[in-house]
């Protein structure tokens, strides 16, 4: 061969390469902030309330809907959204997601009641229910295999500082400029993103098979009713008639979702994937950590403002050290998954999670200072910000390639029901045991709120132990090259064990 085509052969790699670059680049850029965008509404409006109640009016029980109406579509939807994607084009329902969510985003914020903006988080919901789990499928197409620990890194970060910063982003924007502005923020971002989607993203599918409508109603009326009685147990009452009526038809309905997906030709989550123990090991770890962390999270922010006296803005600048550090340690936590594989630093994140929350457990008191309270919340950033990204790799690694958008649906969804559950079980220990009466009343009940959240995310790092672990005999394949067939511990790790 010439030199003349020799360069031209190499120039023609060094354009495929970087033309490759640019598109991980835009996926990594698009489907960050969209799933930022989604993750952060689940707590942003909670250091709002008061303002809120002061300009539209509600009673308490308004108030909580506020917050639980989003969360309680969001967690519904999932899955039925992430096999939308599959069925009829993941771009496509991506698109559609975010179109309804920036719409209600900018309902909400024009909401001239308190009814009205109830419905227009219930409608946010929807959207991020069919565009968060789409965002991961989306990535992990644009992305070669060798370099997804590092990109879910980033992603993994980007979701985890907005799931902690949204009493700070609330607090601040309420306090300097309107409550109004936590949802005109989502208006300007999801217009940007909307062409940048369409052009830079490229469509993929699933299995094409059929819809599963059986199993989309089973699976929606299932978690509605189950999600509806955690969020309303804590102030109806865990005997209320709802409450006990929704969770018990809820169980029965997830129960018939479960035997039918056993049976069923085409179903939406088959359960088979249970069978792969990475599948269902990290599935387990997710539900238990957003468990304790969202209880942890949504008191600890409220005994800052309420026992120690910081305001809105205070207390979410003094989280940083644990809200914040995702987004320094995640990146370095995805490279680590691609070197020594996702269990390892998963389990190491959780147990210094669970670490971070004994020692505030221990320390509380009704006059802490800042000093005392930092070594808590550096530990339990640096274990959040371990556990993101690795977490992702696993979830999506364990499952066909054409399974990734109903596994990253089931995923998103346990994690939701993890945090609903969080947020019942720590107000419940919080009220058993203490109250608002006073400083201390507050802190006895936030002492035993906090053990509890550290000893189920160390329960987490248990369940860990059922993935498989990665082991390396030879090279890792080229993107190109991945096996179809499930892993696992990872579709690398599988290519190495067969090399």
């Amino acid at each position: 061969m010439s030199p003349q085509h020799t360069g031209q052969d190499e120039a023609q790699r060094d354009g495929a390469g970087a033309a490759r670059r640019g598109q991980v680049v835009w996926a990594l850029v698009i489907t960050s902030v969209a799933g930022f965008m989604a993750a952060l509404d689940n707590l942003v409006v909670t250091t709002a309330l008061p303002s809120i109640r002061e300009d539209l009016g509600g009673g308490l029980s308004d108030l909580e809907w506020t917050v639980s109406a989003y969360t309680l579509t969001f967690a519904v939807l999932l899955m039925t959204g992430a096999a939308l994607g599959d069925r009829f084009g993941r771009r496509r329902l991506f698109l559609a997601g975010l179109v309804v969510f920036t719409g209600a985003s900018a309902a909400a914020a024009m909401a001239p009641g308190i009814d009205s903006l109830i419905a227009a988080r219930a409608v946010q919901g929807v959207g991020a229910a069919v565009m968060m789990p789409l965002t991961l499928t989306l990535l992990t197409a644009a992305v070669p295999a060798a370099r997804r620990g590092m990109a879910y890194g980033i992603w993994g970060a980007v979701n985890g500082l907005a799931v902690a910063s949204g009493p700070l982003i609330g607090g601040s924007l309420t306090e300097h400029v309107s409550w109004h502005w936590i949802f005109w923020l989502n208006v300007p971002l999801g217009v940007a993103l909307l062409p940048l989607a369409r052009l830079r993203l490229a469509e993929s599918y699933g299995t094409g098979a059929p819809l599963d409508v059986p199993g989309t109603l089973l699976a929606s009326g299932g978690l509605f009713g189950i999600v509806y009685g955690l969020v309303r147990g804590p102030s109806d009452g865990w005997t209320g008639s709802l409450v006990l009526t929704g969770l018990v038809a809820g169980g029965a309905l997830l129960t018939g979702f479960v035997v039918y997906s056993t049976r069923a030709a085409n179903p939406m989550l088959p359960m088979r994937l249970f069978r792969s123990r990475a599948f269902s090991g990290i599935n387990a770890a997710s539900l238990l950590m957003f468990l304790g962390m969202f209880g942890s999270i949504f008191l600890l922010s409220q005994y800052m403002q309420g026992v120690l006296g910081y305001s809105p803005t205070e207390a979410g600048l003094r989280m940083l050290p644990w809200t914040g550090m995702p987004m320094l340690v995640a990146p370095v936590a995805g490279i680590l998954s691609d070197r020594v594989g996702g269990r390892p630093v998963v389990a190491v994140g959780l147990l210094l999670q669970a670490a971070g929350l004994g020692y505030l457990a221990h320390v509380v008191t009704a006059d802490l200072s800042y000093g005392t309270q930092l070594p808590g919340l550096i530990v339990s950033g640096i274990g959040m910000a371990l556990y993101f990204a690795p977490a992702a790799n696993l979830v999506m690694s364990s499952v066909r390639p054409q399974e990734q958008g109903i596994a990253s649906g089931a995923n998103n969804a346990l994690r939701e029901v993890g945090g609903a559950l969080g947020v019942a079980v720590m107000a419940s220990i919080f009220s058993a045991q203490g109250g608002y009466e006073s400083a201390r009343s507050f802190v006895d009940g936030l002492r035993p709120a906090l053990v509890t959240g550290a000893a189920v995310i160390a329960l987490a790092a248990v369940a860990t132990l059922v993935i498989p672990a990665r082991r390396r005999t030879g090279p890792v394949a080229p993107a190109a090259e991945e096996p179809a067939g499930p892993a696992g511990e990872d579709a690398p790790a599988l290519q190495d064990a067969r090399s």
